[in-house]
Parts: C-alpha cells; structure tokens; sequence
C-alpha cells in the first residue's frame, strides 16, 4: 500500500495499471490482425466468386479396366449417382461418357464406361465428374451449325439445331464455370417438340469475347449478350423464344425476363436448378466452406459496394438487390417451370420455392432430390423430359405439326 501511495506521488505508474494497459494494448492489436486476417480472407472470396472458374478435379480414377470396360472413382456424392454422366479426364482421352454403377463401398464406386476406352490408354489419376454428358454437337446426332453473335463484346460463338418450322426457338445459356456444352442434354428433348435450339456463349465464358475487367457481373451484364443472341434468333425467322437458363444461366434468364428488349418474343422460361437469389447462394456456399458469418457478410459487402471494386476489379458493385428475383416477383410476366433438386448440393432450392409462392400464377417447380446440382436429366431423363415436354405443350409453345 504504502509503495502504490510513494510510486503515485512519485509520478509513476502502479504496477497493476501498467499490465492491464499491456493486456489492452496487446488484445487490441490481436483483434486488428484477426480483423486483418478477416477482411483479406473476406476479399480473396469476394474475388473468386467473380473469377470466371477453371475446372477442377473433385474426384481420383483408382482403377481403369479396358477388357471389362468399367472406371472406379473414388466415392462422392456426385460419382455414386445413378444416371448418366461424363468425366474430364487428362492422358489419351480428354473426355469419357460413363453410366450405371455396378458396384461401391465406403470409399469407392465402379461404373460402367460407355465411351470405349482401348488397352493402350494412360489416364492420369486426378478427374472432375461432370453431368454434361455430352461434350461436342456432333454427339447429339442431329444436324447443327456453328454460329457467331454479334454482342457488345465482340462476336460470341453458338451452336444452332434447326427443328419444326424455325418459328419456335429455345436460348440455351449455360452456367457459371461451365460452356453451352452443358445444355447439349436439352436438345434431343426440344428437337422432338419441332423447336430449334440455339446454345450460345457468353463473356468471360473461355468461349466468348472477355469483358474489359474479364470478371462476371453473376448475371447483371451477362443477360446483355443472351438479348442479342434472341435478336439474332429473330432475324432468322423466330416468332416465339423460351430461354433455359442452367443455374447462372438461370439468373442471367431471369434478368432478360425482365430487361430484354425482345421481351415481346419471349414466351417462358425454364430454369434447370437455377439461381434465383444470389445472396441464399453465397452464405450456402461459405456454410461449405465454415467460414465465419462476418467473413461472408464482409465478402458480399465487397462484391456489392463501390469501395469494394477496388479490391475485386470488378469494375462495378454487383447489383444484390436487382438479381433477388424473388423481391422483384411482382415484375415477372413469363410462364416458368423450374427444375431443382432440394438435395442440389450448390446452389439451394430455397429461392426457387419462394419463387413458387410468390408467383404461383405463373411458377411451375418440379422438384427432385438426390439428383444434385445441374444432374437431374442424368439422373432420371424421363422424367426431366416429360416435365419440360408437357409443360411446353400445356402452355402451348410446341409450333403445330410436332410430334405429340
């Protein structure tokens, strides 16, 4: 007591003080280098999300059989899927088709190859698993022709099936990460209702012209190029368009739904396990990833906001607001059907549903599970055909003549 009271007179500091405000000093600068650490984390994720994506492997070929034809993967939720599929491969094939599953465990799952694979392949271990199935027009063996639009980027490159009396198009747009190879699956399905297909490319696809910043906008510039690929439809003879839109694709369809300046031609939407709301999305995904809430509202905070650009390079916020399709339902004047696994696996179904209640004059959902993300033709083409042909049919956008 009596040293506190000589060191106070004294000028000097007590001891206890002097450790707390070490203890102070030391916690603030712990939580400046977690807030540091936070907000570079927050920003990384902010930009990949705008990062046009490169395919990654998410699986490892275990064993190749050329005498039995079959592949062993090693088991996920997506390789275990019945159904048929494709897989990226690297060696003397690229890519290969395989289908039922004949045998798994825990760890493994063995499936049938249904491209023929010769006894002198080398494949390297690492794949990615893909529901595409088809990978070139030339496999849907319908007749095609390559094609180049004209859009404010440049000249973005499409596939067109021609089918019925070229009056009824569809607009194929592909999702995020992937090319109009994905949508080749759909074609078969339309061909037979007499509607010509046209599958397109959009910027910063790897297939289309890059943009200035070479980012996606999530579907906020990309509905741009897909409005000029329906003004291209309709100079070659298109008096009705439906636009299909695969999970980004779903966006980018929902945003020329509502800002097209061909909206007068478009007769519905379909939207294969689409993105309806952008945010349900991202804090879906950062949930995956166990990122910390703050980091996630940080990162979306990022992507929407003018300071944030500087560090995404987006060149502009991304509009939150304007791609909630659910908030702006009221805005939406096209028949739809949407297809979506609640057991999607990327993107939920939450928005889609809500969608459904919003509008259930005009939102049909055909709801799935087990068939993850972007797989439910791959995983029941029966039923995924009947649900868009009835549908197309109900609405009557089938042009007359075709097959019934």
């Amino acid at each position: 007591m009596h040293a506190h009271r000589r060191a106070a007179q004294n000028g000097a500091t007590p001891a206890p003080v002097t450790a707390i405000r070490f203890a102070v000093t030391a916690l603030g600068a712990a939580l400046a280098l977690v807030v540091s650490a936070m907000s570079l984390i927050s920003l990384r994720v902010a930009r990949q999300v705008i990062t046009p994506a490169r395919r990654l492997p998410d699986t490892r070929l275990l064993d190749l059989d050329t005498q039995a034809q079959t592949v062993t993967l090693t088991r996920t939720p997506d390789t275990v899927l019945p159904g048929r599929y494709g897989l990226f491969t690297t060696g003397t094939e690229s890519y290969v088709k395989i289908g039922t599953v004949l045998s798994s465990d825990e760890e493994t799952v063995t499936r049938k190859l249904l491209t023929h694979v010769g006894s002198d392949a080398e494949l390297a271990p690492d794949a990615a698993f893909s529901g595409w199935y088809f990978s070139r027009p030339d496999e849907v063996h319908l007749p095609w022709t390559p094609e180049l639009i004209g859009s404010a980027v440049g000249p973005c490159p499409a596939w067109q099936f021609p089918a019925g009396d070229g009056t009824t198009w569809v607009v194929q747009v592909h999702g995020r990460g992937a090319t109009r190879s994905e949508a080749l699956r759909a074609v078969p399905a339309f061909h037979a209702l007499g509607i010509t297909s046209l599958l397109v490319s959009y910027r910063n696809d790897g297939e289309a012209p890059r943009s200035r910043t070479g980012t996606y906008a999530l579907g906020a510039t990309e509905w741009r190029d897909i409005d000029a690929a329906i003004g291209f439809a309709r100079r070659r003879g298109a008096k009705r368009v439906i636009v299909m839109g695969w999970s980004m694709g779903g966006a980018i369809a929902l945003q020329l739904a509502l800002n097209s300046a061909h909206r007068d031609v478009i007769v519905g939407l379909i939207l294969e396990s689409p993105v309806v709301d952008w945010r349900i999305v991202l804090d879906y995904q950062a949930g995956l990833m166990r990122l910390p809430a703050p980091v996630t509202r940080l990162a979306i905070d990022a992507l929407g906001s003018d300071w944030g650009t500087a560090f995404t390079r987006a060149g502009a916020p991304i509009p939150f607001d304007r791609l909630d399709v659910v908030s702006r339902a009221g805005e939406l004047r096209h028949p739809m059907l949407i297809l979506h696994s609640d057991d999607d696996g990327f993107v939920p179904s939450d928005a889609s549903h809500d969608l459904l209640v919003a509008r259930p004059d005009l939102v049909e959902l055909e709801v799935f599970d087990v068939a993850r993300h972007t797989k439910l033709w791959n995983y029941d083409e029966e039923r995924w055909t009947g649900a868009i042909t009835s549908w197309v049919r109900r609405h009557g956008l089938a042009p007359a003549g075709a097959d019934s």
